[in-house]
Order: structure tokens, then sequence, then C-alpha cells
């Protein structure tokens, strides 16, 4: 059985009534909604509290889930909507973490994607690059930034990320273009002739 297979009959037994069925996928996608979240919150205590928030629209919801998509990238949207929502509220605006976990689940910062050759001005320039980067997906709009993030950080489909932003692919595509090139520009300056012909 594949892994959407498997979350589809938990949806199903959850929707026929069966709490431990949803206790199963909130155990399942809990740590990767954690993760999601701590994109774009800062506070611990505050990505519990949208976490928990979005579960329980989630659970909510699900008679309504009709299984055209992944039950994950469902759940992505109400949890990426019950963050903005959460934001808004208090006036705030979603913050880009410069960390990531890998597949195995281990932390790791984005200076670690830029080659490190141990010297200090090669380590200048990589903690520029990883900054500038970090910066220049912070300044995108919140619809750049979020397909790049889902793209680049989360590795989803274009399909996934419609799915998950509720757009069609081709905006999909064009915001993830504009967010490259404008990040692009941004690091010509440091990468010079290097960097001319080649995208973030």
């Amino acid at each position: 059985m594949s892994e959407r297979d498997l979350d589809h009959e938990l949806v199903l037994r959850a929707q026929n009534g069966d709490q431990r069925a949803f206790e199963l996928l909130v155990v399942k996608y809990q740590r990767r909604v954690v993760r999601l979240l701590s994109r774009m919150i800062r506070d611990q205590n505050e990505i519990e509290d949208v976490t928990q928030e979005a579960f329980i629209k989630a659970y909510r919801a699900l008679p309504s889930f009709r299984g055209e998509s992944a039950f994950y990238t469902w759940l992505y949207r109400i949890a990426i909507n019950t963050a903005k929502n959460y934001l808004s509220t208090l006036g705030r605006r979603p913050i880009l973490s410069a960390e990531y976990e890998d597949e195995d689940g281990d932390t790791v910062d984005a200076a670690a994607l830029v080659p490190d050759f141990h010297t200090p001005e090669t380590e200048l320039s990589n903690k520029q690059i990883v900054s500038t980067v970090n910066e220049a997906v912070d300044a995108l709009p919140d619809e750049l930034r979020e397909a790049i993030t889902l793209r680049e950080m989360d590795g989803m489909s274009y399909d996934e990320i419609a799915l998950a932003m509720d757009c069609p692919i081709g905006t999909v595509r064009s915001r993830i273009f504009r967010a490259r090139e404008a990040i692009a520009n941004r690091l010509r300056p440091l990468l010079g002739d290097v960097g001319k012909d080649k995208r973030w």
C-alpha cells in the first residue's frame, strides 16, 4: 500500500468517526507541520499553538476532504492559511528561517549549502551569499516567497505547490521564476561573472 493510499484509508476511517485514525495522521504529520510553520513564525510556543489550531481546522474540515489531492497537500494549505491568519491578526509578516531539516531530520544551517574552502575570504563570502539570499527571499512579496520556499526548501512539485497555494500551475511557475530572478539580481554583485548566467 502506497503512502497516499494509507493516508486515504486513515482519512476514510476518520470521516466515519474513528478518532484514533485521525490521531495517527496527527502523529505522522505533526513534525512536518511544525517544521513548515517554524519558517513562518519564530516563537516556539506560537508555532505549537498554530500547529494545534491547524489540526483542529483540518479535523473540522475533514468531511469535505474528497481525496483529490494528497492528504498532506490539503493539510499543508490549511496550515499555511492558519499561520497567515494568525500573523495577520498580529500585524506581522512571516519570517524565513536560515535553518531547515534535511531528510534525516537533522537541522542544517543554510550556510552549509554554500561550499566552504576554509579560507577567511571564502568564509566571509559564503556568509555574505547566505545572508543576501535570506534577505532577498525575505523581501519578496508573500506569494513569491511562499512559492520559492515550497519548491526549494520543501522540494514540492509544481503540481503540489499549485494545490497548496490554490492557484494554476502556470501561476506557480511564474512566481518561482520571478522569485529566482529577484534573488539572482541580488546575488550578481557578489558572484560577479560566475553568477551572471545562473539562477538561484
